[in-house]
């Protein structure tokens, strides 16, 4: 679980400043550092988090290059085969 760093005792104290009772303070306190909790928890990428993103990216893209090179040769064999039929068109043996 992640953490944020909160002043609680500054928190408390603004509210007291501005006139609300310690109590129903203490309670908004709760409140609030419940929300960052889940708020944390469920929206911020750790550092594990974003080290698999990076692995799998990394082996999509060797994924997306092996298919590629293997998109290359077969141009290359078609673009031959193509050649072969166009020279044995215009130089009959």
């Amino acid at each position: 679980m992640s953490t944020i760093t909160f002043d609680t005792y500054k928190f408390i104290k603004e509210l007291e400043t501005s006139g609300m009772p310690t109590v129903q303070a203490e309670a908004l306190l709760k409140v609030q550092q419940e929300i960052l909790d889940h708020s944390i928890d469920n929206t911020l990428a750790t550092k594990s988090d974003l080290d698999k993103v990076e692995r799998k990216l990394s082996d999509d893209i060797k994924d997306v290059k092996a298919d590629i090179n293997l998109m290359k040769w077969m141009l290359g064999f078609i673009f031959g085969g193509i050649l072969l039929v166009a020279l044995k068109l215009y130089f009959p043996v």
